[in-house]
C-alpha cells in the first residue's frame, strides 16, 4: 500500500464489474447464412458481479471487495462500500476492506 493521509474518497473509487463465465461460441455458424449470434443463455447461469476498489493514482491497481452471484447483492455491497468510502479515512477503509498483507 502507498502511504497517504486523508479521506478514502481522495484515494479510491468503486466499480461494479459484470462477468459472464459461460463458455461457448461467440457465433453460430450455419450453411445458409454466414453467421448469427447464438441465443442468450439463462441470465442467472454463469453470471457473477465483482465490486472493486480502484486506486486514483493507477487505474490498473484494483482490489476486489467481494464477488456476488446476484445483481441485487452486488449493488447492496456497492452501496455499503460507497458509504464507507465517503465517511472513512484511507487507513480505516483499507483496514476494513483490504486483506492483511502477510
Amino acid at each position: 500500500m502507498a502511504t497517504g493521509i486523508g479521506a478514502a474518497g481522495d484515494f479510491y473509487r468503486l466499480r461494479l464489474t459484470h462477468l459472464e463465465t459461460i463458455d461457448g461460441p461467440d457465433f453460430e455458424w450455419r450453411e445458409d447464412i454466414l453467421y448469427r449470434r447464438p441465443q442468450a443463455p439463462a441470465p442467472a447461469e454463469g453470471e457473477t458481479f465483482r465490486v472493486e476498489a480502484v486506486s486514483l493514482d493507477d487505474s490498473e491497481d484494483t482490489t476486489p471487495l467481494g464477488t456476488f452471484d446476484s445483481r441485487d447483492d452486488a449493488y447492496e455491497a456497492l452501496a455499503a462500500a460507497d458509504e464507507d468510502l465517503a465517511g472513512l479515512t484511507r487507513s480505516e477503509f483499507e483496514e476494513r476492506y483490504f486483506p492483511a498483507e502477510v
